[in-house]
């Protein structure tokens, strides 16, 4: 952070202010790891106080590369482990005060797609995260989310919260709006995915009730690995029709 001098010329006073940074200049050195960062999500990371940048008295934010590091960490458990930003915020914390914490499990990209084991019961629960953590992480506003869950495309759960893959449909339909595909454009795609998800289900059903807990552990490998078949043959028929399109 912006530090006055306590001694030494101008020296130390010019070391000082180029180690504090503003905002700009933060994002900027975020986005080579991190390339869907914005300011209004340091913005909202700071106001979930996972970050305390200090402020001039013309109230503009001037970052110390400590303060770069630990947006640099926040990130990272948002993307790798999917943790919620109280958990982030409380880890982090304990790991400032000298304790020794274990990252809480969680999942992500590196870790089975948004899911944690559940020891006791044998089977694999959903990682979920609140509204306000889902705009943030997709960078929508709450009317957008509101219209995609009025067409079907992003659905909570029971008490409001959300999985790791609504984050990721939030930031596709996102991305394809500005093509100018609306959401009762994707409905068909909502409607393909569910027949789809349809066949998997009809294959990996009798795995799914077998009382063995590995037939059933088994059943879900099995239908991820559908799954990503099935991704795979959808992409390869929308590039056979484009090219019929185009040639």
């Amino acid at each position: 952070m912006l530090r006055t001098p306590t001694g030494g010329a101008g020296h130390g006073t010019a070391a000082t202010v180029e180690r504090a940074m503003s905002i700009g200049t933060v994002l900027l050195r975020l986005r080579d790891e991190f390339p869907e960062v914005t300011i209004s999500k340091i913005r909202f990371l700071e106001s979930e106080g996972l970050v305390e940048p200090e402020r001039t008295p013309s109230g503009y934010r001037k970052f110390c590369p400590a303060d770069v590091e630990r947006l640099a960490q926040v990130l990272r458990m948002q993307r790798d482990h999917y943790l919620p930003l109280r958990v982030i915020r409380e880890h982090l914390d304990g790991l400032e005060r000298g304790e020794k914490a274990s990252l809480p499990p969680g999942g992500g990209q590196g870790a089975s797609g948004g899911t944690s084991w559940d020891q006791d019961n044998g089977r694999a629960t959903a990682v979920r995260i609140g509204r306000s953590e889902l705009l943030a992480a997709a960078e929508v506003s709450e009317e957008q989310l509101g219209e995609w869950e009025s067409y079907g495309l992003v659905v909570a759960a029971a008490g409001g919260s959300y999985d790791a893959e609504a984050v990721t449909v939030a930031r596709l339909v996102a991305q394809l709006g500005r093509f100018g595909l609306e959401p009762r454009h994707l409905r068909a795609v909502k409607a393909a995915a569910e027949r789809e998800a349809g066949l998997v289900e009809q294959v990996v059903a009798p795995l799914r009730r077998h009382r063995n807990p590995q037939t059933r552990v088994h059943a879900e490998a099995t239908a991820k690995e559908l799954a990503d078949l099935s991704v795979r043959l959808h992409a390869a028929l929308v590039q056979t029709a484009l090219r019929a399109v185009f040639h």
